[in-house]
């Protein structure tokens, strides 16, 4: 099932998309620099006309050193902290061994049997069942999964939920996934304080119009706001280069793994409904096991839904169809 998926080419698009996505970054810092200006100009310039779009691009084009060092900041900072923000984000903390020795051990027998790095171990106490595969390599790996997920499943449909992460981090997944989350997932936040920002001022200046000239200013606001929904809504896209055929692959891995697909089809029945986490923010949910958070019209959905995927075990890893 693996081989037909194509899994070489799985892992070099996951690889690709990972380099754009970081190349990217800047360049949506620098639209959303050019919006900025606009808008401080608007609020700054008396009777603002044409010619102002080109002194927001040259002011835009003066501040890339500027921008580009923030950008390699940010990337450093979320490089070295990347684990404590979705620990945050999600409630998880370490265990070792002696803490959950059952858990530790069904991971560290995977692993083996890979010839893997064990990854760290984390739990989300919460009843909620779930799971999720962080790293941006190998080593710097680490499986969370919830005290609900540990309380619920059977030892073996537990090994397959691990089976399921350690593909995430064979295939490099989980790298892509830390990258839109947390290096350019920013972008949607920055947005999001953009347009707010600018809403509420013009929402001000339509109220007691400035000197002359606010028909200008409202274009050059329109312009702004229209770079900012693109930057937002480009964004939300970064969503799409999370292939929900991922998914599908990890469930594969986890049968190739244990050699049960009964354990992964039984374990997707019992999380199935049951694993939402409601504290988690939507952008860390699409690093979830299962997360079956509505979007509009289906359109930035993450993951398969859970039918579909015990259908595909069924149909082409051998599971049983009871």
């Amino acid at each position: 099932m693996i081989a037909a998926a194509g899994l070489r080419t799985h892992i070099w698009n996951n690889n690709l998309k990972s380099v754009v996505l970081m190349a990217g970054f800047p360049v949506l810092l620098l639209a959303l620099t050019y919006a900025g200006t606009l808008f401080f100009i608007a609020y700054s310039v008396d009777a603002p006309g044409p010619q102002e779009f080109a002194l927001a691009l040259d002011w835009t084009l003066s501040a890339i050193p500027f921008v580009m060092v923030a950008a390699g900041v940010w990337f450093l900072i979320a490089w070295l902290g990347y684990q404590r923000m979705i620990d945050a984000a999600t409630g998880a903390r370490p265990v070792r061994r002696a803490d959950e020795p059952k858990l530790y051990n069904l991971l560290e027998n995977l692993c083996i049997s890979r010839g893997l790095t064990m990854p760290a171990l984390r739990i989300i106490e919460t009843p909620s069942l779930n799971a999720y595969a962080t790293g941006l390599g190998e080593r710097q790996a680490a499986v969370t999964v919830t005290r609900g997920l540990m309380d619920s499943l059977e030892d073996d449909e537990l090994e397959a939920v691990l089976a399921h992460e350690l593909t995430h981090i064979i295939n490099r997944d989980v790298r892509l996934l830390v990258i839109s989350v947390i290096f350019v997932g920013i972008i949607s936040f920055v947005g999001q304080l953009f347009a707010r920002g600018m809403l509420r001022g013009s929402t001000a200046r339509a109220g007691g119009a400035r000197r002359g000239g606010g028909g200008n200013a409202g274009v050059l606001i329109i312009v702004a706001l229209a770079i900012v929904a693109l930057s937002y809504v480009l964004a939300l896209l970064i969503r799409f280069a999370m292939s929900r055929k991922r998914e599908y692959m990890a469930d594969a891995g986890a049968v190739e793994l244990t050699r049960n697909p009964d354990a992964m089809i039984s374990a997707l029945r019992k999380i199935s409904g049951r694993s939402a986490i409601e504290e988690a923010p939507e952008e860390v949910r699409q690093m979830f096991l299962d997360n079956d958070t509505a979007s509009f019209a289906g359109l930035f959905t993450t993951h398969p839904p859970i039918p579909k995927r015990i259908a595909a075990l069924e149909a082409y890893a051998g599971g049983s169809t009871g």
